[in-house]
């Protein structure tokens, strides 16, 4: 019988993948630390677990009518963001996946009239950076599967997307880990004001005092393991339009049991601002 053994919360900013010194410079010579956190996540809680499958909630990758989840044998290339291809140019990736797990979570979608997953294998499907970002800090001998977003999605549906993760995961010989990648608070400065606001200091740099204090209240819940309320609390905090209409947490929590969730979070670096946007490493031991 297979387990979720660890889920986390990461960011997968831009920064992340930039070099140090230009890191520096966007934050009055600071480094961010959100870097260093997704090492030390790695070091002090996903190594040890010994993993089999990495499942990333990628919060770009936005589908419509159904719910899906890449299944490929391996995938591997070149990626430039087409989003900022100044910062995210040709950089390569090599995963090795997990159709099986793949296939075993479209399948407990079948007969269901609520909700539609699809495992899909096409070499052509695009790969985003919530997903690539994350590779040179996370990635070990795990395999690495990613599932997409779906727009037309609600709380519900998401909650219920994860939880036939947990139960296809539950029928298989497997130990998984799930990343929901993804931000909290999800609203940019504006071209002309943004260069003003490239540092870290949420206090400054956060798109609004509302949003900052929304996203506090939120990390605080995480980490206390109150995800009954900040279930309460997601259609006030939709209000400041977290990323992915916060799919990426609500599948997550989903596949750890919903309002039931007690996993208390560990948070690695600080919470901080991006462009205007809320940036956390929270994770849960389970």
């Amino acid at each position: 019988m297979g387990e979720i053994v660890g889920a986390a919360l990461v960011s997968h900013v831009p920064p992340l993948v930039l070099p140090e010194e230009i890191r520096r410079e966007l934050n009055d010579g600071d480094d961010t630390t959100l870097f260093q956190g997704l090492h030390d996540l790695r070091a002090e809680k996903l190594a040890p677990l010994e993993a089999d499958t990495v499942v990333v909630i990628d919060t770009h990758w936005f589908t419509t009518v159904e719910h899906i989840i890449a299944s490929h044998e391996h995938r591997s290339g070149l990626y430039t963001s087409e989003e900022l291809p100044r910062g995210m140019s040709q950089m390569p990736y090599d995963i090795v996946g997990d159709p099986e797990l793949a296939h075993a979570c479209a399948a407990e979608a079948d007969g269901r009239d609520d909700t539609w997953i699809t495992a899909i294998d096409d070499p052509h499907l695009p790969i985003h950076y919530p997903t690539i970002n994350l590779l040179p800090f996370l990635q070990g001998d795990e395999k690495w599967t990613n599932t997409s977003v779906c727009q037309s999605g609600s709380p519900e549906d998401f909650m219920l997307f994860g939880q036939l993760i947990a139960q296809a995961v539950e029928k298989l010989d497997r130990r998984v880990v799930i990343l929901a990648s993804g931000g909290l608070s999800h609203r940019f400065w504006t071209l002309r004001e943004l260069r003003a606001h490239e540092a870290a200091d949420p206090d400054l740099h956060l798109f609004s005092p509302e949003a900052c204090a929304a996203d506090r209240k939120v990390i605080d819940m995480m980490k206390r393991g109150d995800h009954a309320g900040v279930l309460d609390f997601v259609p006030e905090f939709s209000t400041h339009a977290p990323e992915g209409y916060f799919g990426h947490y609500l599948t997550m929590i989903g596949a750890l049991g919903g309002a039931e969730c007690t996993a208390t979070g560990t948070q690695f670096g600080e919470y901080e601002a991006v462009a205007g946007t809320g940036q956390a490493h929270i994770w849960f031991d389970l």
